[in-house]
């Protein structure tokens, strides 16, 4: 059984029926109800359409927090081959909310960076929800600077809802770390893809996709802020969440619009976490197109068009 959002209740009703007629025809193997289980399916499977064909901005962040959409371990172990874990940002220690190595991705040799949330109860407290310390950012950097050095392509999938706040990460120059990260991002002079696959929120994304293609997966969300913060700060209430989300333009579909992302991942039907295969195998169609776009490009170029990406980003913007 799938973990339902709140939205998806009707789904998860028509749903639990046909496990109801299954587990009925199990213990009764005389029970013919393959036409009404079809029936059923088909009903369902059109409910989900209509209901993500037409998500509000805050659905589409309780879907980009689904705890069964595929993680940054998900995309490595199906797309990434050889992966070789590096750890430690040679300051402090080991940050695991970062994960970050070398790797091939289909035959190329690359770095690789992303924020993990774990996807249980042990491994989301050892990743810290995927909320990042300084020394995850330090890593980052020194896995930039060395892609740099060996002239190594970086993918990067950011999920995140925002660097860890506490007191330790700002006494160890949180700030400091994720803009030192972002400057390295901007002066790589290989070829950079970055993917939201949920959340990229706030500067702890930032910190890891200034890249010359970001992409996001349809039911992602990517924002300054997220809506929960924004709420708290606008309007000192919760019940202004849904209106912050609808404000932030948070969505895949306003991003594009915007030209803050180059272009968005479709999903299956119901969302990433119904088919994480399917996913992963898309957003590695997608980051092989980006890759494939900046093979002729001198490093140079490749440095100075994502420097003018994100300072045309700003004037569109304020346009």
């Amino acid at each position: 059984m799938h973990a339902y959002l709140e939205f998806e209740r009707p789904i998860a009703e028509l749903e639990g029926k046909i496990v109801e007629l299954r587990q009925l025809a199990a213990n009764d193997p005389t029970m013919d109800i393959e036409d009404d289980v079809t029936r059923l399916q088909a009903k369902a499977n059109q409910l989900i359409d209509e209901t993500y064909a037409k998500l509000s901005p805050w659905q589409k962040a309780l879907v980009a927090r689904h705890p069964a959409r595929p993680h940054f371990s998900d995309y490595c172990s199906q797309l990434i081959d050889e992966f070789t874990p590096l750890a430690g940002d040679r300051v402090f220690g080991e940050d695991r909310a970062v994960v970050a190595g070398l790797g091939r991705f289909r035959g190329r040799p690359v770095a690789i960076v992303g924020h993990e949330k774990g996807n249980d109860t042990k491994s989301r407290l050892k990743h810290n929800f995927g909320m990042a310390m300084p020394e995850g950012y330090r890593k980052a950097h020194r896995i930039f600077d060395m892609a740099n050095q060996f002239e190594l392509p970086v993918i990067s999938f950011a999920d995140t809802q925002g660097a860890y706040p506490g007191v330790g990460a700002e006494e160890r120059g949180q700030a400091e770390a994720i803009a030192r990260s972002t400057q390295a991002s901007l002066n790589l002079k290989v070829p950079f893809v970055s993917v939201i696959i949920g959340e990229g929120m706030s500067g702890g994304a930032l910190g890891i996709a200034v890249a010359n293609r970001v992409y996001m997966l349809e039911h992602s969300i990517y924002s300054v802020i997220t809506p929960e913060g924004c709420a708290s700060i606008l309007w000192r209430s919760a019940d202004k969440t849904q209106d912050a989300a609808a404000a932030l333009r948070i969505t895949a579909q306003d991003l594009r619009e915007l030209k803050v992302i180059d272009d968005i991942v479709p999903e299956p039907s119901g969302g990433a976490h119904r088919n994480p295969e399917q996913t992963i195998m898309s957003v590695g169609d997608m980051i092989a197109r980006g890759l494939s776009e900046m093979n002729h490009l001198s490093g140079e170029e490749l440095r100075r068009q994502r420097r003018e990406k994100y300072l045309a980003m700003g004037r569109n913007l304020a346009a």
